[in-house]
């Protein structure tokens, strides 16, 4: 072997560099020479400022995750406010605001009525929203907007049910009425089919009450009220028209007996033209003696004649005989009208 090879072979390899040589590299570099002191420290501070700046990156987006969270947290809630209030709205414009309109007197229980009203006076809280900058502010609203939620959903089944109570209560009312009146009118009904018999112009308005009165008796039990109010309604038609017949049969008959009066009288008039007429014949009594006139009038044989007198008696009166055909032994008086046949 060649030792001229083998030095130029250690000549050729590169140095290498140690832990003591990067101090004193440090110090002053491999060649000696001394670094400024104020390089440390500088790297120091650029580190720290390094840091600081990192951390007040992270902080900025840890911030903006959490606001962006506090704000989508607090939209939820009042989306969920803004619903709850919709739905008690609803039924405090609707059916709330029918059932506020029953009476007392209109429904079976009247504290039904009470109630509703104590439930319609609550008064409702006052929206206010994500108004909040922050993720602390936004997190107290959404807390707030979850309690107003939570009364809203909580009035509105109370609110509910005290609508429900009145409206029940007013049907119970209705049905409890329509029987009453169902009742009344049925005994009403009955009693004129007995006072009616023989008494209308149509009897066939008798058999539509007795239709309707048997109609009505099976729905006096039931419990709806519409049919009950129906059936009424029917039997009380059912009443006019028996009630109509017999007024109808009464004005028949009295005109009848009307007419035949006057045929009577006419018939009457016609048998007695030809005859005699005797009035003016007064006698009256006075203390034992009587004293009197008459006036007769005739038209038989052509021949017309008076007879007028007076006397007393000893006690008794008899009255002048009219052609010798009666007498009368008190007071007496023929009405001018009245008509003797001869």
């Amino acid at each position: 072997m060649n030792p001229e090879n083998e030095i130029d072979k250690t000549e050729a390899l590169e140095p290498v560099e140690t832990a003591a040589a990067n101090v004193a590299e440090a110090r002053g570099g491999v060649d000696g020479r001394k670094r400024p002191k104020w390089l440390l420290p500088l790297i120091a501070v650029v580190c720290a400022v390094v840091l600081v700046v990192a951390g007040v990156v992270g902080w900025n987006m840890y911030r903006g995750a959490k606001l962006a969270e506090a704000k989508e947290a607090c939209a939820t809630a009042a989306d969920g406010v803004r619903s709850q209030a919709n739905e008690y709205n609803a039924l405090l414009n609707g059916d709330a605001a029918d059932a506020a309109a029953v009476k007392a007197e209109q429904v079976k229980d009247a504290k039904t009525v009470e109630s509703l009203g104590k439930e319609l006076k609550a008064s409702a809280p006052e929206y206010e929203g994500c108004v909040a900058e922050d993720a602390k502010g936004l997190d107290a609203a959404t807390v707030k907007l979850g309690e107003q939620a939570d009364w809203y959903k909580t009035h509105e089944q109370s609110l509910s049910k005290a609508v429900k109570a009145v409206t029940e209560s007013k049907a119970a009312k209705t049905l409890e009425t329509a029987k009453t009146n169902l009742t009344a009118k049925l005994d009403e009904a009955a009693k004129l089919l007995t006072d009616s018999d023989g008494k209308v112009q149509d009897n066939t308005t008798r058999e539509t009450l007795t239709n309707a009165i048997d109609a009505a008796t099976r729905l006096k039990d039931a419990n709806d009220a519409t049919k009950i109010d129906k059936a009424r309604k029917t039997l009380e038609d059912a009443i006019n028209g028996v009630n109509a017949s017999v007024q109808a049969k009464t004005d028949a008959d009295a005109q009848a007996a009307a007419a035949a009066a006057a045929a009577a009288q006419a018939q009457a008039q016609s048998t007695y033209s030809g005859g005699s007429s005797y009035s003016g014949n007064t006698y009256r009594r006075t203390g034992g003696s009587t004293s009197g006139s008459n006036t007769y009038r005739g038209t038989t044989s052509g021949g017309s004649g008076s007879n007028s007198g007076s006397g007393s008696t000893g006690g008794s009166t008899t009255r002048p005989n009219l052609n010798g055909a009666y007498g009368c032994t008190e007071d007496c008086y023929v009405p001018p009208n009245n008509l003797i046949q001869h």
